[in-house]
């Protein structure tokens, strides 16, 4: 089983860029599904991004608009989560999590392994 550690947060102005960095320990990161969630004060944990185990397949929650991208380096055993234009409204804890299976999965309990979370806040 993978160990995620994710890191990037920080704080950046309203319509600024982060890129966050999910490292995965294990030599099975391959075979994982990986994907981003978040997670802001009195709110549920929601889906971000999911990526497929070659990279190929993506998806995203329809909030984003294409703000974010998400993309992986199975080389370096690392899922990226790309992130422009940002709004105070993406301001949260932002979680790696990894997926026992092929494709891309966008439910909670989908995801057998999560990171500890990285902070992201971002001012107005």
């Amino acid at each position: 089983q993978v160990q995620l550690v994710e890191s990037g947060g920080g704080l950046v102005q309203a319509g600024g860029s982060l890129r966050l960095s999910c490292a995965a320990s294990g030599r099975t990161f391959s075979t994982y599904a990986m994907g981003w969630f978040r997670q802001a004060p009195g709110k549920e944990r929601e889906f971000v991004a999911g990526i497929s185990w070659t990279g190929r397949s993506t998806t995203y929650a329809a909030f984003l608009k294409g703000r974010f991208t998400i993309s992986r380096d199975n080389a370096k055993n690392t899922v990226y989560l790309q992130m422009n234009s940002l709004k105070p409204e993406d301001a949260a804890v932002y979680y790696c999590a990894a997926a026992k299976t092929l494709v891309v999965v966008t439910a909670f309990h989908e995801y057998d392994v999560w990171g500890q979370g990285t902070q992201v806040t971002v001012s107005s």
